[in-house]
């Protein structure tokens, strides 16, 4: 009897295992085709059943974290960690990410210290060893928002908003079909397509939602639009289609592209597939950069750093597209980088889990500065960052109203579409501004270029003065800049600056010193290099050190021009009498020719004299009273070309 039961059991047991090693290769068939669902139901009654394994935990762990289910996916990869305490990079960082989302902070840290220590080269690693104050950093940007429902939300997935010509456009799983609803294996909800909604003018609030009637939305999957301004042209995320199917990769992973749509006759025509992407890589999520002349995207294509990265793209003017570049290391990570939007403040909006974060995807913000690179990069704060996922984040930096989507808790649907109004910005923000002129008669001078530089020299934007030879930039408060100026036929001029540390406008005016300066006969030679007085000390006529600077430009002028004539002359104001002032006007008129004399210049070249306060420029004569700079004005020094 005991010998049967023996047998018996022998043979149950591998029946059981027989059974067991099935269902752990049916999983993970369909886990490896990106069905997680199933993954879920089919690992999961085999774990509970007492069968362990490394590889099944990791399975288990990654289905529940790509759902963004966080309290699953700590469970499995606890069970990983008993079982393997030292796995893969990314599990270190998957664990760490959903223990942040169920608010175990403290073991979260425990574990990204672990992971930075085996680490150390990953990008997300030295992100943690660099910011180990991350959470301080994201309290002290937090308390910026008001945040809504957005109002069109629904019971299932609705993500990644775009406001054009007052409607606002979205995906929603709501509704694929009319009597047959069809899955989306991955997640267990409907397909997306995309919808729109009427946003009135006066309230803000959006109208009923319509499901797009058009050749954008097909079977699968549509999300993430982007019109151009004119609304002729329409970018979108899709499945990507092969022969009518479903395209996947070597994998048989189902793919995503970027297809790009024209407006003909009211009808959405010409849907193609944009020509850097491709059947063996993912490309979504398209936003145009404010002068349209540049997409930045997501994209998982050879030669990215993490799961996903952020890339940009040129628009040429004829339509075609230049070749896809990686932001770089600054903005992505071994993680994933996506949902980008960029403003016309030079500013890129995105959501990564790689970044020091709440959990999840959060939202962060960067400064794409003049040569492309990405700087500053910021967590937005907990108002919009949640320890779920939040991204697609989207914002006018006129109103500073926008949109993001979020899985947070409290939600209608898996997804949804919150509105928001920022009431502080993230940054203490100034306008450096000014006017470009001419140092010596004051014109404005349009067209001048200006580049902004920060207090290491790197270049952080550049513009041309306008019409009015205004320009402007929009500056941090408390840092240095400088600005440097480039004229033809004026010499560049770089101006430094420190910007108070509160919020509001700093006025830096440019002035500007010919290099080149084109005289005739009649011509004051001083205005050339701004001379407009030569400086002697009070009731004296013996050149100081500061006149002799000027004298010596020019000296130099007439050393290369020997043909050139001049006529010294030297003012006064009207204060003391007149006969003090001619008597003093004539000795330094004398000095001045005198110190040009025993210089090397020909008397014969020289002819000068003092007029006194005979020849005022303005109204400041005896007993009018006038400012110490109107009087000034009068004191002055002209160097008159009388023959060239």
């Amino acid at each position: 009897m005991k010998n049967y039961t023996f047998l018996c059991l022998i043979i149950l047991n591998v029946f059981f295992s027989y059974s067991q090693q099935s269902k752990i290769n049916s999983g993970a068939k369909k886990y490896d085709s990106y069905a997680y669902v199933d993954v879920i139901k089919t690992y999961e009654r085999v774990a509970n059943k007492g069968y362990k394994s490394e590889d099944l935990y990791k399975k288990l762990g990654n289905s529940y974290y790509f759902n963004s289910n966080f309290e699953g996916a700590v469970k499995w990869y606890d069970e990983l960690f008993s079982t393997n305490p030292s796995p893969e990079a990314e599990y270190y960082y998957r664990y760490a990410q959903s223990l942040k989302s169920t608010g175990q902070m403290n073991k979260a840290d425990k574990i990204l210290s672990e992971f930075n220590a085996k680490y150390k080269n990953d990008s997300r690693a030295k992100l943690y060893r660099n910011n180990p104050n991350y959470l301080d950093k994201i309290k002290a940007n937090s308390g910026r928002y008001k945040i809504e429902d957005a109002g069109i939300n629904s019971k299932y997935s609705d993500y990644g908003s775009f406001v054009y010509n007052n409607k606002i456009y979205f995906a929603s799983a709501r509704d694929t079909g009319n009597f047959s609803k069809r899955k989306h294996k991955w997640t267990g909800e409907y397909f997306t397509n995309i919808y729109d909604a009427d946003i009135d003018a006066q309230s803000g609030q959006p109208s009923k939602v319509h499901k797009i009637r058009s050749e954008i939305n097909k079977r699968f999957h549509e999300s993430t639009i982007v019109f151009t301004k004119d609304g002729n042209t329409v970018y979108f995320t899709r499945n990507n289609f092969v022969d009518g199917k479903k395209g996947k990769d070597a994998n048989n992973v189902t793919l995503v592209k970027i297809y790009k749509a024209s407006l003909e006759n009211g009808k959405w025509t010409n849907i193609t597939a944009l020509p850097f992407t491709s059947d063996n890589y993912s490309t979504g999520h398209p936003a145009l950069s404010p002068d349209e002349k540049t997409m930045y995207f997501a994209s998982d294509m050879p030669g990215s750093i993490g799961q996903s990265d952020i890339y940009k793209i040129s628009i040429n003017s004829d339509g075609s597209f230049g070749t896809p570049q990686n932001l770089g290391k600054e903005i992505n990570t071994e993680g994933k980088e996506t949902f980008p939007y960029i403003t016309s403040e030079n500013e890129i909006y995105f959501a990564s889990d790689g970044h020091p974060g709440l959990g999840g995807l959060d939202v962060f913000v960067g400064q794409i500065d003049t040569d492309g690179t990405i700087s500053d990069i910021e967590n937005v704060g907990a108002d919009i960052n949640s320890p779920k996922d939040d991204f697609a984040y989207i914002i006018d930096p006129v109103s500073r109203i926008g949109y993001f989507s979020s899985n947070k808790d409290g939600g209608l649907g898996s997804d949804d579409i919150y509105k928001f109004l920022e009431t502080k910005r993230l940054k203490c923000i100034q306008e450096l501004s000014g006017v470009v002129t001419d140092a010596a008669s004051g014109e404005i001078l349009p067209g001048t270029k200006l580049t902004l530089y920060d207090g290491m020299q790197k270049i952080k934007n550049s513009g041309v003065a306008d019409a009015a030879g205004k320009y402007s930039f929009v500056v941090e408060c408390g840092k240095n800049y400088s600005v440097r100026a480039e004229k033809p036929d004026y010499a560049t001029k770089e101006v430094s600056v420190t910007i108070p540390k509160t919020s509001g406008k700093t006025d830096l005016p440019i002035a500007l010193e010919k290099s080149v300066c084109k005289v005739a006969v009649g011509d004051d030679l001083g205005k050339c290099f701004g001379i407009k007085r030569i400086y002697f000390d009070l009731d004296k006529s013996n050149i100081r050190t500061e006149a002799a600077l000027d004298l010596e430009k020019i000296l130099d002028v007439l050393s290369q021009n020997p043909t050139m004539k001049l006529d010294i002359r030297s003012h006064t104001d009207s204060r003391a009498s007149h006969q003090y002032n001619q008597a003093l006007s004539d000795r330094r008129a004398k000095a001045t020719i005198d110190w040009l004399i025993q210089n090397g210049v020909a008397k014969n070249r020289l002819t000068g004299r003092g007029y006194g306060e005979t020849e005022l420029v303005n109204n400041c004569s005896d007993n009018v009273d006038c400012t110490e700079e109107q009087h000034q004005m009068n004191r002055r020094s002209e160097f008159i070309i009388t023959g060239l």
